[in-house]
């Protein structure tokens, strides 16, 4: 893995805020530190959303449930 990780912190507040506008509550994440992928995890209406972040760049790679 090449490049400087952004902090979480970083992360979340780029993320954070638009899946709040879109009703979801944030649960927590995960890091593969072998990819340098953030996962972050939300929740809305009893379903969980994965929200995939590229570390490096901060920008979202795939969201998946929900």
């Amino acid at each position: 893995m090449q490049g400087q990780l952004l902090p979480l912190r970083v992360i979340e507040a780029r993320v954070v805020p638009v899946m709040a506008r879109k009703g979801a509550q944030y649960i927590g994440f995960d890091f593969d530190s072998a990819t340098g992928i953030y996962t972050l995890k939300f929740l809305r209406n009893g379903n969980v959303i994965w929200v995939d972040v590229d570390g490096r760049s901060g920008q979202v790679m795939s969201r998946s449930g929900g």
